[in-house]
């Protein structure tokens, strides 16, 4: 909006000027130095700039398995000082196992995992299928399950040979006005003090037992924490899990800021909250509840490993799965703002060179012109060197 009118102006500019002051043939001069002020200012260079920059860090980051949906999300990268994160499958591997099986005075283990896995059958949330493994494991069989439902961010719920049963969170048991006893709550929250998960399971009013599994840290989360913060980026955790498991997860990578037992809408909101006191807030997580969130943050980070549809919601996949891979891509986001600032500055020098030398300003000192022709090879050297600038982000290194 201001370069072009600009070059056009000049050029009617020295046309005028050569055409009063120019020796003769006055109009010969005026003619060809105009165009040649066209030529050398022909924005080629400036509008290779950024789309060339934005191309070859696209591609750097699909190279090192960062795949990044457009250039918005390049852009707001280095912008980001806030990180929200999901626990199950970004900050632990997503692959949770039962560790025990805890069973109420009038039954046994087997029993409480045959409903456990006859209900879970039906759910594709990561704890209920390792619950599902683990009666396939031990041989029991799954009983006949009608009307299953998913109670989001609380738990499931089907009937299940006659009996209504239940898996999931205290929330569920407080929805559906279960009691549970302080023997079984307390012998959960031991389990949950060490940061495991917990999930409970009644059967139709009347609490059974609880299943607890485990879901081990990725090997890289304490190092990308680490790096993220020292990049004074605020890391806040956001999990349905219960506040003591999520405590001692935030207290095992050094996250002071988690909230848990949250539903995909407190997500949503929590992260809205945070963009309207200013912050710049990137979101990342892997499952069909962190969707929303993840569509709401300035910039969406999904898992690989994950749900296609957080994928979908994402501008960023880390093909991996690979939380430190966030610390690389906020780099790559870095190195290639820095680039695009360096194409433009290359565009705009050769142009506030160029022009005043193809308007004539050195014919009165020096008598020299600028003829079109190698106006045309400036023009083209100049958009050479935005190029060969663009393609060095290529060896970029992103550690």
């Amino acid at each position: 909006s201001y370069f072009v009118p600009i070059v056009v102006g000049v050029s009617f500019l020295t046309f005028i000027v050569w055409t009063i002051f120019g020796p003769d043939p006055a109009y010969i001069f005026a003619f060809v130095n105009a165009i040649a002020v066209l030529i050398i200012a022909c924005p080629c260079a400036l509008g290779l700039a950024t789309p060339m920059s934005v191309m070859v860090g696209i591609g750097k980051g699909a190279q090192s398995g960062i795949l990044i949906k457009n250039a918005e999300s390049l852009e707001t990268l280095p912008k980001v000082n806030v990180l929200v994160v999901d626990k199950t499958g970004t900050l632990t591997e997503g692959k949770p196992s039962v560790e025990k099986v805890f069973a109420s005075t009038n039954y046994n283990e087997s029993e409480v995992l045959q409903f456990l896995a006859s209900v879970n059958a039906h759910s594709e949330h990561p704890l209920g299928k390792a619950t599902v493994d683990e009666a396939k494991k031990k041989n029991i069989d799954l009983l006949e399950t009608k009307d299953f439902h998913n109670e989001t961010g609380k738990g499931v719920h089907a009937n299940v040979s006659g009996n209504k049963i239940y898996v999931g969170t205290l929330r569920l048991l407080e929805a559906f006005n279960i009691p549970i006893s302080e023997k079984t709550k307390n012998a959960a929250l031991i389990e949950q003090q060490h940061g495991k998960t917990v999930s409970y399971i009644a059967k139709n009013n009347e609490v059974i037992g609880f299943v607890v599994m485990s879901d081990a840290l990725k090997s890289t989360t304490k190092k990308a924490i680490k790096a993220l913060q020292n990049r004074n980026i605020e890391v806040h955790m956001l999990t349905g899990d219960n506040k003591n498991t999520a405590q001692s997860i935030a207290n095992q990578v050094g996250i002071t800021h988690f909230k848990a037992e949250v539903l995909p809408e407190d997500k949503y909101r929590y992260i809205e909250r945070l963009q309207k006191n200013g912050n710049i807030v990137a979101m990342a997580g892997d499952g069909i509840n962190d969707a929303p969130a993840l569509a709401q943050s300035n910039i969406g980070i999904a898992m690989g490993t994950g749900t296609d549809v957080a994928i979908e919601s994402a501008g960023l996949t880390l093909v991996k799965g690979d939380i430190y891979d966030i610390k690389r891509a906020l780099e790559l986001g870095d190195k290639t703002m820095k680039n695009i600032k360096q194409n433009l500055f290359f565009a705009l020098v050769y142009n506030a060179l160029g022009v005043p030398i193809a308007a004539g300003v050195l014919y009165p000192l020096f008598g020299l012109l600028l003829s079109p022709m190698l106006a045309a090879v400036a023009m083209s050297f100049s958009s050479v060197s935005v190029i060969t600038n663009a393609l060095r982000l290529k060896n970029a290194k992103l550690d």
